[in-house]
């Protein structure tokens, strides 16, 4: 998992969403951005339970689609998100939520100096195909 998630292979996952899909098919994505800087921290789902936890808790909370249960992010590292505000596209059918991170924090892993950084932190070579780990 540490080389899916930090080397510098491209390794996409094209079966992901018929996945979710089959195992969780009462999901929709939701983009969750930063709402300070506007970075974009992750994309994942959640469904009408994680979303009714998020509006009454204005916390961040999702449905992990690979433990099929609640995921209040950042509930283990520490590193949680309190909900600014929620957005739904034109054909409601997606999500943006807009977050502050409580500690600084964003995502679980981490940049050379041990903080945690960005999810987006890996840029594609377009040439190679490559990844490129960005630290600020």
């Amino acid at each position: 998992m540490k080389e899916l998630e930090e080397g510098t292979e491209l390794r996409l996952d094209f079966d992901k969403i018929a996945r979710v899909a089959a195992a969780c098919p009462d999901v929709i994505p939701v983009a969750v951005q930063n709402a300070d800087t506007g970075e974009v921290i992750l994309v994942a789902y959640t469904n009408e339970k994680a979303l009714r936890e998020t509006l009454k808790k204005k916390r961040l909370i999702l449905w992990s689609t690979s433990r099929n249960e609640l995921w209040e992010k950042g509930a283990t590292s520490g590193e949680t998100f309190e909900l600014v505000e929620a957005f739904v596209n034109c054909e409601q059918n997606s999500l943006l939520y807009r977050v502050r991170p409580t500690r600084g924090g964003i995502c679980h892993t981490r940049n050379r100096d041990g903080r945690p950084r960005n999810c987006y932190y890996r840029r594609i070579d377009p040439g190679s195909g490559s990844l490129r780990i960005i630290d600020p």
